[in-house]
């Protein structure tokens, strides 16, 4: 169903129109985060490039298998453009739109007629059916993953995020990290002057970031005794919750622990990291309310309102006999007034505490981490690209299902940030040292 958004949701900003599945465009209609719409003025554009494209590749391919008649074109379903149009393109679910494309690249049979067959040889030939040929999953499917990666329990949904058509994308920014006269802005100075007295020229300072993509990859074997026993539904299931689930944690442990030589600059890594010292005597493999305080203090004030504090479940047992105070007067930090029978607030000044399998072991930098996402910048090419294969495995009775999914991401600040007074540096990513 296509939907005009209302709210930002999933990343995408409010008036944007996409194409949900019926029970997610529903559930957004109800909680007032989209409206409905009955026709996409884009999808009859896109329908258009569409049909010429497989009408080329169908032509070729019929040349290519040495058929004298034009094979008939299968109409492309699921572009919002008709009331009859379908999504899943003909198909219930993954599951069976897998098992079709199984059973089309077996020798002797016939492709079924839902499917949309545009396949690529590697050495550039043509179009034809063939060991490196693949085809377009219907769209609700390449839609379900891709809601599943950018799910706002993930990291990537929380990072200022930008789709781009090529292969990387450059953005501009401030080189100031000082907020020190001179020095805001990367340069720019103001001057106190009376009247008819010379001003002193300044200017600010920019430097250049660029975000170079780079390809994740799953590849899930299944043998072909699954793939015909399985009705479809099995599959599906299996399918799209090891290759969402998977992507979606190699990106969160990549935005935290990325090293940026082949995939995305984590935060532990970054230049901006402001790292706080632990406390004087501190027992090892500890956290104390005044670790959190000094966290917190060097965190960039801008940023407060939208960080969140991400740990190690290790912590949690830390975070729970946490007291401010000493003696008859300490009053415990985390807890709610009504103690272990109530639930925890599950925030520390504010903020909320999510407990991710990404950060450190308690006592170790990243164990807990403070964090402004929207200060860490990603690019992707937007969907996950999914082909299927029963040539790869073709002598152990297997086919073989790819997804690909391309990111990049790095901090937007270059260096902590000198305050206009004071020596301690504030970043909007703030950890804590070592307690051993």
């Amino acid at each position: 169903m296509f939907v005009q958004l209302t709210q930002d949701v999933c990343n995408q900003p409010a008036g944007q129109r996409l194409d949900f599945a019926d029970a997610d465009a529903q559930r957004l209609i109800e909680q007032g985060r989209a409206e409905p719409l009955d026709h996409d003025p884009v999808a009859p554009l896109l329908t258009r490039a569409l049909d010429d494209s497989l009408d080329r590749a169908f032509q070729r391919w019929t040349h290519a298998a040495g058929r004298a008649q034009r094979v008939p074109r299968v109409p492309f379903t699921g572009q919002g453009d008709a009331a009859s149009d379908d999504p899943r393109a003909g198909f219930k679910n993954f599951g069976e739109f897998a098992i079709a494309v199984k059973d089309a690249c077996q020798p002797g049979k016939r492709p079924d007629d839902r499917l949309h067959v545009i396949a690529k040889a590697a050495s550039g030939m043509g179009e034809a059916f063939g060991s490196d040929g693949g085809f377009l999953v219907p769209p609700e499917f390449l839609d379900r993953l891709l809601q599943r990666i950018y799910s706002q329990e993930q990291l990537l949904g929380r990072t200022d995020n930008y789709t781009i058509q090529g292969n990387s994308i450059s953005f501009p920014r401030i080189a100031e990290t000082s907020r020190a006269n001179g020095s805001r802005w990367g340069g720019v100075r103001a001057y106190w002057r009376e009247e008819g007295d010379q001003g002193t020229s300044s200017k600010p300072s920019v430097g250049r970031m660029q975000l170079n993509l780079h390809k994740l990859f799953v590849l899930i074997h299944s043998s072909d005794e699954l793939l015909a026993d399985t009705q479809g539904l099995a599959l599906e299931q299996y399918l799209m919750r090891v290759a969402s689930d998977e992507i979606n944690f190699v990106v969160g442990d990549a935005i935290i622990n990325g090293t940026g030589a082949g995939q995305p600059m984590g935060l532990l890594n970054s230049s901006c990291l402001v790292t706080v010292n632990k406390e004087s005597g501190q027992t090892a493999n500890t956290l104390v309310a005044q670790n959190v305080v000094n966290m917190w203090a060097r965190l960039f004030a801008p940023c407060r309102q939208n960080a969140v504090w991400l740990i190690n479940q290790d912590v949690e047992s830390q975070m729970h006999s946490m007291t401010v105070g000493t003696g008859s007067a300490a009053t415990l930090a985390y807890l709610p007034p009504g103690g272990l029978s109530t639930k925890p607030y599950a925030t520390l000044l504010g903020r909320p505490v999510l407990p991710v399998e990404w950060c450190a072991t308690l006592g170790t930098v990243g164990d807990i981490i403070l964090a402004d996402l929207r200060h860490y910048v990603t690019a992707t090419r937007g969907a996950v690209n999914q082909r299927t294969s029963t040539h790869l495995r073709f002598d152990f009775d297997e086919s073989v299902f790819r997804f690909t999914f391309r990111v990049d991401g790095q901090p937007w600040w270059s260096a902590p940030l000198t305050p206009y007074k004071g020596t301690n540096t504030q970043s909007c990513f703030v950890t804590l040292q070592t307690r051993s």
